[in-house]
């Protein structure tokens, strides 16, 4: 056999060699979403800024740019890459119970810490310039949470913790200036020897759940401790938030009932304070954060209030966290649709781009009416923060668990359909929607799941009437504005007369629908109002992306574009 090629058989394999090098050419792909700035391409936001805190937007201009960079982006892919491990012991057998962490892990901590994520409110009222404090920390929070959202943990139940921590003056006097430092210290050392302290919390064991008076962890008085009055914790802990925290506000039985104390890591006398960590939470979300499961055998802890008074001390951290869960499920709901507005604006399917396809566009549209609704009253609860008034103290009541219900049960749907609008892509872990789908189901549960927010509503409405006078007075201020947010209100009214509590969950969302109603209404941007009262109220869908027709969608789709940067 000849083996001299054939020049017709050489043409042929330079034919088939040629092809083969163009099969990969890559075209008609999105592309990563980086390189711009989260605050100047969200509308929604910068509209309730510049009603709530014009002050802030030229700080939040730069930290959207900083949210949008390659750089930082990557930092929340490595943390949820490299889980945190737990060293329990040294090679030598002494008790150590370290966590360790990736470097990127850190870098973010670092950020958030250093940008007041955990304390600017405190910090500005006490200078005196508190405010719109509170919603541009949540405006700053919330571009910062759509990089990274596990990581949050620990910096709300820091935030979260000064409220209860000032019930304790001596507490407050020599812990809260470190906890209120804008700055990240991670070390493992004594709390005296470190420049910035975290807070964590232990409220649920085992046999209870949310029913945290079965706490069977018994708390024995030993006397003042560092002029504070000091209890000896025998007990444990199924859930333990953030471990690596330099303290944390714990509840516990005593003999006056359950109590709340503050337990820091290290005992005041230099050792090891005896908190052991059994193992950390093998987690579906929330990965880059430490959940752990805790032994406390002798462990010192300060009284938090008074005896007996444990979930009325540490419900004002709880009430904070909720707020914060309304943050990052809206911040959640926004780097979803961004994500899928980003893909459906660079890719063709036939003929032309996603984004101009009719179905498409109802579903993107449909994705940010969603975010609009949501970040709506999450500012407005901000606002309510800011005031202080007893109206808003009272809306405040109602509002962080009807929100935290609503807006967290309404994110894991949310971040599917997100998900489906960028398609197989979509589900790839290299891709930030997986990501975001596992961390949307957290804050419905954690900080008390659906059933616990609505309950916690009855009991409010029960303990404090006024509360209902108060969110009722919120909706008549768009009273005859449109006829279907009339006709919310007024089915808000007929649940509130015959509502009984099997029937709580209705009670709740009927509380949300009317409240986001009439908050877009007041918005000053018809288009957006009109969209919610006909996609919401009028004719609601099981579905995203089933509006219904007349809607003014390209607004919706613009505002959904995370690259429109009209001013």
């Amino acid at each position: 056999m000849n083996s001299a090629r054939e020049p017709s058989v050489i043409a042929s394999h330079e034919a088939v060699q040629g092809t083969a090098q163009t099969t990969h050419e890559v075209f008609n792909q999105a592309g990563a979403l980086e390189n711009h700035n989260l605050y100047l391409g969200d509308q929604a936001l910068r509209e309730a800024i510049q009603r709530q805190a014009p002050a802030a937007e030229a700080e939040l201009v730069d930290y959207g740019q900083l949210c949008g960079v390659p750089e930082f982006i990557e930092l929340g892919f490595q943390a949820n890459a490299h889980k945190p491990s737990l060293h329990t012991h040294d090679r030598f057998g002494r008790r150590l119970d370290v966590i360790e962490f990736h470097p990127s892990y850190h870098a973010l901590m670092d950020q958030a810490f250093s940008a007041g994520l955990h304390s600017s409110p405190w910090r500005e009222a006490e200078a005196g310039q508190g405010e719109g404090a509170h919603a541009a920390r949540a405006a700053k929070y919330y571009l910062h949470a759509q990089v990274e959202a596990a990581h949050g943990c620990p910096v709300t139940m820091t935030f979260a913790s000064a409220p209860t921590l000032q019930l304790n003056p001596v507490i407050a006097n020599t812990w809260l200036p470190k906890v209120l430092s804008n700055a990240y210290d991670p070390r493992n050392i004594h709390y005296r020897e470190k420049t910035a302290l975290t807070i964590g919390m232990g409220m649920t064991e085992k046999q209870g759940g949310s029913d945290v008076r079965a706490n069977t962890t018994q708390a024995s008085p030993i006397g003042e401790v560092e002029g504070c009055e000091a209890y000896s914790l025998v007990g444990h802990k199924w859930f333990l938030s953030a471990p690596m925290c330099d303290a944390f506000l714990v509840l516990a039985q005593t003999g006056g009932g359950l109590s709340c104390f503050l337990v820091p890591r290290w005992h005041p006398d230099g050792h090891k304070n005896p908190l052991e960590i059994q193992r950390l939470k093998d987690k579906m979300g929330n990965v880059a954060n430490a959940s752990s499961e805790v032994e406390f055998r002798g462990a010192l802890g300060w009284l938090i209030g008074a005896p007996g008074r444990g979930v009325p001390s540490i419900i004002q951290m709880v009430a904070m966290t909720r707020f914060d869960c309304m943050v990052g499920s809206s911040a959640g709901q926004r780097q979803a649709v961004i994500q899928a507005a980003h893909h459906a604006s660079h890719r063709e399917a036939f003929g032309k781009r996603l984004i101009d396809q009719p179905v498409m566009r109802n579903v993107i549209a449909d994705l940010q009416l969603e975010v609009e609704g949501s970040l709506a009253m999450t500012m407005r609860m901000a606002q309510a923060l800011d005031s202080q008034s007893e109206q808003d103290q009272l809306l405040l009541r109602l509002g962080t668990a009807v929100g935290k219900y609503w807006i967290c049960k309404r994110t894991p749907q949310h971040a599917y359909e997100a998900m489906e609008c960028i398609g197989g892509n979509g589900v790839m872990e290299n891709c930030i929607m997986p990501r975001l789908y596992r961390e949307a189901p957290i804050n419905a549960i954690w900080e008390g799941s659906g059933n616990i927010q609505a309950l916690d509503v009855r009991r409010a409405m029960s303990r404090s009437p006024e509360v209902v006078d108060a969110w009722m007075a919120e909706l008549l201020t768009t009273a005859h504005s449109d006829p279907r947010q009339d006709t919310v209100v007024e089915n808000l009214k007929h649940e509130l007369a015959v509502s009984d509590e099997c029937s709580s969950r209705r009670l709740v969302e009927l509380l949300a629908l009317s409240f986001q109603g009439s908050l877009l209404l007041r918005s000053g941007n018809a288009a957006i109002a009109e969209a919610f009262l006909a996609g919401r109220c009028e004719a609601p869908s099981h579905h995203f992306g089933a509006l219904p027709a007349g809607l003014n969608l390209d607004l919706l789709i613009d505002r959904a574009n995370p690259h429109c940067y009209d001013l």
